[in-house]
């Protein structure tokens, strides 16, 4: 995804006129300050981005979106922020029950874990007999062709038993070579890949960054050279998971300087070609997380993946959305097992004769803890939904991704070490082991603050197009650099497209948006979606002023979009939770979302929590501690860590 947000007029190369060879959003970008190979670096993204946009069909595009259509329609159905996702079938339960089974047995048993603490071969080999590993690989090649919503309903689940292995189900099916192949291959490279991707003997990475190349994805400096039937391979890759001899995977390199991919079978031993860069990093200390360095490294040509549109960065982006619902997934199952561990505690630990979780702040910590699980839940059924409805859902799935991630930090920190204590630092306590696992999300699949700005990016895109384009046009032509409504000549040049976009301004101020009517919800519930629906529905005011205010100069505004960004992402997590909260019919569940739900209200309005806030969130935290939890059942607590009675 396009990161830098560099441009307001949403124009690419081949849907805009030129002018001398460059499109009229490069010359904006000029135009607001920036080089040359920036403007056309980020011309590229841009473009492999609406390249991506063009596999979809139009009713499924970005611009159809609920997150879009939210801030920018005049008629929103209520309904786009809630799905149904059904029951699991059969057969994807059958492999969810063996899986999460053998994973638990194994955990319980200790014997997750090889010598040098990564999940073992053993478990890996067994995972692929249960068909873990072909879960989003259709039946035809071996697997058993879940659904998004089916998947990631697993990786909840297994995530609170083991995150890193729910985890790595997800680079293998969403990121690794599993969507590239199924997505982009021909016949021939389904044939030859997928079978062994289902079956797990061939577990699957996708090496697309570089030590230079992160967010900068036009930085790119692996290549690829044809020479007779077999391109010739050199350059490094860094941070790839899962990227170890005998793996499979998708590599994004330069083939005649377009951005491509190539399927690799890695080898199963390293040698002048092809070598490994083994570091040691704290963040997945459970899987294989490793650099790949190739000298002339030769692939077979017909390896190669050729979309239909677009080239290698089409093929790259075309994963994200699904790796980002899988991290807001494995975050709510994550969540649950800090939960399950802090209840015991909680009433096990006493100070001054009491137990803290009779205590107000613990009880507090509880519920929000709840309240987080919900929403992540929440945030992971719409956005699989969205995505086997057919619609992109890249605004959507970026608010899961960094509303997920984020949620876990804050859970792991503020609510569940601070609840333990130093025994949170001991060796075999699930704060201790995985703190880097539970704060490294928070980079994965696009660093949290600049995927808001990308998030911004397509929220302004179409309306830049469509009113600011015009005016960037018309400005170019005329060679006017710095316009001044002041001037006669200046206005009269502008009169038509300003007119258009005065338009657009009246019929904000008179007529609004409206919204259909909400489900049947309980009061609370029922607030908070309005308020979410009302900042939504302003919203659009509001973007487009900061767009005018800044104009060119709003791509080096980042702050600004960031803060916007992450207004507008609170009010859809709103929207979603309440919604979803509301269908549940459980009582615990509709507290926590409503506690989620107001803790978002109250960001969002820069305002403190007041007594009934706090008796709402230290209730639910009390009633779970004595009641339990049914988003709880089957999630095991471990032993307390230096016990003392």
């Amino acid at each position: 995804m396009s990161v830098d947000i560099r441009e307001i007029s949403g124009g690419t190369d081949h849907e805009v006129p030129k002018v001398n060879g460059t499109s009229f959003a490069e010359v904006a970008l000029r135009l607001g300050g920036a080089s040359d190979d920036e403007a056309r670096r980020t011309g590229v993204l841009d473009t492999a981005d609406d390249q991506v946009e063009g596999l979809f069909s139009p009713q499924y595009q970005t611009t159809s979106s609920p997150a879009h259509r939210a801030v920018w329609d005049a008629r929103v159905s209520s309904d786009m922020f809630s799905y149904d996702t059904g029951s699991t079938s059969a057969l994807v339960k059958s492999v969810v029950d063996r899986s999460v089974g053998l994973v638990r047995r194994h955990r319980d048993q200790g014997t997750l874990l090889n010598s040098e603490g990564k999940i073992s071969d053993e478990v890996l080999d067994q995972l692929g007999d249960a068909g873990y590993w072909g879960l989003l690989v259709d039946s035809e090649f071996g697997g058993s062709g879940a659904s998004m919503s089916e998947f990631a309903r697993m990786i909840t689940e297994m995530a609170a038993i083991d995150p890193t292995v729910a985890g790595l189900a997800s680079v293998h099916g969403c990121i690794g070579a599993v969507d590239p192949v199924r997505s982009f291959g021909t016949e021939d490279q389904k044939q030859r890949f997928l079978p062994k991707l289902a079956n797990g003997t061939a577990l699957s990475a996708f090496a697309l960054t570089e030590p230079g190349a992160g967010s900068d994805l036009t930085a790119l400096k692996t290549t690829a050279v044809l020479d007779g039937d077999h391109y010739v391979v050199n350059g490094e890759k860094l941070f790839i998971t899962n990227a170890i001899p005998g793996r499979t995977i998708g590599l994004v390199c330069k083939i005649d300087g377009v951005p491509s991919v190539l399927i690799i079978d890695l080898p199963e031993v390293e040698d002048e070609t092809f070598r490994v860069h083994r570091y040691k990093i704290y963040a997945l200390a459970r899987a294989h997380n490793n650099g790949l360095i190739f000298k002339n490294f030769r692939v077979p040509a017909k390896n190669r993946l050729v979309p239909a549109h677009g080239d290698g960065l089409t093929i790259a982006y075309h994963g994200l959305n699904l790796g980002r619902v899988s991290l807001c997934a494995n975050a709510a199952g994550t969540m649950r097992w800090m939960l399950a561990e802090m209840l015991p505690w909680a009433d096990y630990r006493k100070t001054y004769g009491q137990a803290i979780g009779r205590r107000e702040l613990v009880q507090r910590r509880v519920a929000r803890m709840a309240g987080l699980i919900v929403a992540c839940d929440a945030l992971t059924n719409w956005c699989a939904g969205l995505l086997d409805q057919g619609y992109r859902g890249e605004m959507e799935c970026i608010v899961a991704k960094i509303f997920g991630s984020e949620s876990q930090k804050e859970a792991a920190i503020e609510l569940f070490m601070k609840t333990h204590g130093g025994r949170s630092f001991l060796q075999g306590h699930l704060f201790g082991d995985n703190v880097h696992e539970f704060l490294a999300p928070c980079i994965y699949e696009g660093e949290g603050e600049m995927l808001g700005m990308a998030f911004f990016k397509s929220l302004v895109k179409e309306h830049g197009k469509r009113y600011f384009e015009p005016i960037g046009r018309v400005l170019h032509d005329r060679g006017i650099s710095k316009p001044n409504l002041m001037n006669p000549n200046h206005l009269w040049a502008l009169r038509s497209p300003m007119m258009g976009y005065a338009r657009w301004i009246g019929g904000q101020m008179v007529l609004g948006s409206r919204w259909s009517r909400l489900p049947t919800m309980s009061p609370v519930l029922r607030s908070h979606a309005l308020f979410a629906q009302r900042q939504l529905s302003d919203a659009a005011m509001e973007v487009s002023g900061v767009m005018r205010s800044h104009q060119l100069k709003l791509a080096d505004r980042q702050c600004r979009m960031s803060a916007l960004s992450s207004k507008l992402q609170n009010a859809i997590v709103m929207l979603v939770t309440s919604l979803h909260a509301a269908k549940s019919g459980d009582p615990i569940t509709e507290a926590a979302g409503a506690v989620a739900c107001g803790e978002l209200r109250r960001r969002i309005a820069c305002a403190s929590p007041t007594d009934k806030d706090f008796r709402a969130e230290t209730d639910l935290g009390r009633m779970i501690a004595t009641e339990g939890w049914q988003e709880l059942e089957g999630v095991a607590a471990g032993k307390i860590l230096m016990p003392y009675k």
